[in-house]
């Protein structure tokens, strides 16, 4: 049985305009209070992705809350998802004040942090698999959001997934970071919430061959079966690139996506073991990361840069994470070109080694973590224009741009090329892009336009936790305050003299409270950085910054 109470729980002169505080309620149970002007909110203290303390985070004048530690984002005046990778509400507790207490009104069971989140607002109960309503190609983080986003909206029409994994779909971030092998411990929501919950229809192991725009038709395993839509959401994501070297097929070089892959690298990576990985950025490094510990005889990385990460984190940084790896054992070959992998003599369907550089690094297994093409090969032919990189345009609305009747088809993720609030068309590779964009096609579907403002935000495992938000492509300069050496850092990336992007380590949230400033127009200049200006300092939360915040 439920019980309600309502308790004081904090001092009103204890919690002031713009201000966040975690309080106890009862029994162990925590409440975070978020004072906006007059006005004082009550949530639930967690984080719903990965339990981080809201009361850590970032908060604005217009009620988001931004997780310290991965983006998401809430609304603490209702507890609704503003932003991935949030995969479920906060509940919210009505709020008075009395006698100069704050007093919290709320379902004891509801404060508990083993019962942080609250159920979507629309329960769905039917499950009508005629494909009529929204149907959705994929199965990644972009797909759930798009659900979850819909009925949060109050879509009640029927939702499908085609999806050519056998699993639900999974946080795929935990893959290269902690070789995670079974579907089910990472699933966002399993089979059974998604059909009765949220009342989606799932199709799993299938595999859609083509779209037929003129008809609303999606075509499957080459047209053994076909499924008419209302609003279609193009979700594929992204294949892992092979290089074309001579041995880069042979049976143990691996390529790293799903969880087929994890368990690939997994059963390779034991005690002793030798591994070339080849390719530096994140899906490599994090890799690296999680098999450092195996005690393997050996792990080298070839990278064509000068350093690890440089094109995206720039030499400072890049060294600085090398330094780190090489002091885990791991060996580095950078501004390497790759010769061939070499096939073993005693048996031509496995590699030995791999060639670089006039030399053989021997190797029991290799990994290739060189990047992905987007999935876009089933839409040649259906009228959709496919641009050189796999990719396809969309509008700010994430509407496809080319093709018969394509107003109700919508393209999210790895596959689109969308314009940034910044005014420029790009396609970003990130997890947390592909949620978010799923996020906003479920509220246009549902009826409200949301285009997409959101700035990306990555994070990744290299010795600390590297968090990372904007877009830096291009940048002219990078100006890095604290110690990249022992992994303590915040490092703004500068182009055309503003502050693009934002990288930290041992620094939250920084990062989330840069995320905003992104989104609003509000960073500071470089010049202002340069003569001492923190972040954290600048105000977005007060009554006071509501106007600039608004607007």
């Amino acid at each position: 049985m439920s019980t309600v109470k309502s308790l004081a729980v904090l001092d009103e002169s204890q919690l002031q305009d713009g201000q966040m505080k975690e309080v106890d309620f009862e029994d162990g149970g925590k409440v975070l209070l978020s004072r906006l002007g007059d006005n004082i909110h009550a949530t639930s203290a967690f984080c719903t992705h990965y339990g981080a303390p809201l009361a850590k985070g970032v908060l604005t004048a217009d009620g988001r809350v931004v997780c310290p530690w991965h983006g998401a984002c809430f609304n603490v005046c209702t507890g609704d998802i503003e932003d991935a990778p949030a995969p479920s509400a906060l509940h919210s507790f009505k709020t008075h004040v009395a006698d100069g207490k704050i007093h919290v009104t709320a379902n004891v069971q509801n404060t508990k942090k083993a019962n942080l989140a609250r159920q979507p607002k629309l329960l769905a109960t039917g499950n009508d698999s005629s494909g009529l309503g929204v149907v959705i190609i994929g199965g990644g983080a972009g797909a759930f959001q798009a659900v979850e986003s819909l009925r949060e909206h109050g879509y009640s029409a029927p939702i499908t997934i085609l999806s050519k994994e056998t699993y639900t779909p999974i946080d795929r971030t935990k893959l290269s970071k902690a070789l995670i092998t079974d579907p089910v411990k990472v699933e966002l929501r399993n089979a059974a919430d998604l059909k009765i919950k949220y009342g989606t229809n799932l199709r799993l192991g299938v595999e859609v061959t083509g779209v037929d725009l003129k008809n609303n038709l999606v075509i499957i395993d080459g047209g053994k079966d076909t499924l008419p839509y209302q609003k279609l959401v193009i979700a594929t994501g992204g294949t892992p690139r092979r290089l074309p070297i001579e041995n880069g097929g042979l049976e143990n070089v691996y390529t790293f996506r799903g969880i087929s892959d994890s368990q690939k690298v997994d059963a390779a990576a034991q005690e002793g073991k030798r591994v070339v990985v080849i390719g530096s950025s994140f899906i490599s490094m994090e890799l690296v990361t999680a098999i450092s510990k195996r005690k393997l005889a050996s792990i080298d990385v070839i990278g064509m840069e000068e350093v690890p990460f440089e094109r995206v984190l720039g030499k400072e940084i890049g060294a600085a994470l090398q330094k780190y790896h090489e002091s885990q054992g791991i060996r580095f070959h950078m501004k390497s070109a790759i010769d061939k992998i070499v096939a073993s003599e005693a048996n031509p369907n496995v590699a030995s080694g791999v060639a670089v550089n006039g030399r053989t690094l021997p190797a029991d297994f290799v990994i290739m973590g060189v990047g992905v093409a987007p999935a876009t090969e089933f839409l040649k032919g259906s009228g959709i224009d496919i641009e050189r990189d796999g990719g396809i345009k969309v509008d700010q609305y994430l509407r496809v741009k080319s093709g018969p009747d394509t107003q109700n088809v919508f393209a999210i993720g790895d596959v689109a090329i969308y314009p940034q609030h910044s005014g420029d068309a790009t396609r970003i590779e990130h997890w947390n892009v592909a949620g978010n964009h799923g996020r906003a096609v479920g509220s246009t579907i549902s009826g409200k336009e949301q285009p997409f403002v959101k700035i990306p935000v990555f994070w990744s495992a290299q010795g600390q936790q590297l968090r990372y938000c904007g877009i830096g492509h291009g940048y002219d300069r990078v100006i890095v305050k604290g110690n990249p050496d022992e992994l303590k850092f915040v490092a703004y990336y500068v182009k055309n003299d503003r502050v693009v992007a934002v990288a930290s380590m041992q620094s939250d949230p920084v990062v989330s409270k840069a995320s905003e400033l992104l989104r609003l127009d509000l960073m500071p200049t470089p010049a202002e950085i340069e003569g001492g200006t923190d972040l954290l300092t600048v105000d977005i939360a007060t009554s006071a910054a509501l106007g600039k915040v608004q607007s």
